[in-house]
């Protein structure tokens, strides 16, 4: 059985779609695994700040299906695709690996181009799986955190437990 991971973002009503998105996620893939919740910068684009965070599940799914229950997850959460690669979002979530499988677009890359890119996928990612090993490269998650060095100004931890008992 494959093991998954997942990013998840948000910069509209983000905590809101982001509890919700784990919440169904929880709900389809139990157990779930989950990294810390990172605020970082919108990239690409002029906007409100995102939270993102990564989630790792096993599934007997193929990947054809799980890339479909994560589609129907963002278009609850109110997501609405448009061809602007970068904009707000309501929710986002892309796969990033499959078990080892590598594939080139169809139905999506894996693993995903953005882990050694970004600090936002590879941090979290790193923190849920650092010795999960990336189906390219063969480095673990955390010697790629160490040999990246990748941009993380003005990327920080939210506490979500506080924030949750705040709004209580």
């Amino acid at each position: 059985m494959p093991r998954v991971y997942v990013s998840i973002g948000s910069n509209t009503e983000r905590e809101h779609h982001v509890r919700a998105a784990v919440a169904a996620l929880d709900a389809r893939f139990a157990p779930v695994r989950l990294s810390a919740v990172y605020e970082t910068q919108a990239v690409g684009f002029d906007g409100d700040p995102f939270f993102n965070l990564v989630a790792g599940f096993d599934t007997e799914l193929e990947l054809d299906a799980v890339v479909d229950a994560l589609r129907d997850i963002e278009i609850r959460s109110g997501r609405v695709r448009t061809e602007k690669r970068y904009g707000p979002r309501t929710l986002d979530i892309d796969v990033l690996t499959y078990g080892d499988l590598i594939c080139d677009g169809e139905p999506v890359e894996v693993p995903r181009s953005e882990i050694t890119r970004q600090a936002y996928v590879l941090l979290p990612l790193a923190e849920v799986a650092p010795r999960a090993q990336h189906p390219l490269l063969g480095a673990t998650y955390q010697d790629l955190v160490a040999r990246l060095h990748l941009d993380t100004a003005g990327m920080r931890r939210v506490d979500f437990a506080a924030r949750a008992a705040e709004a209580s």
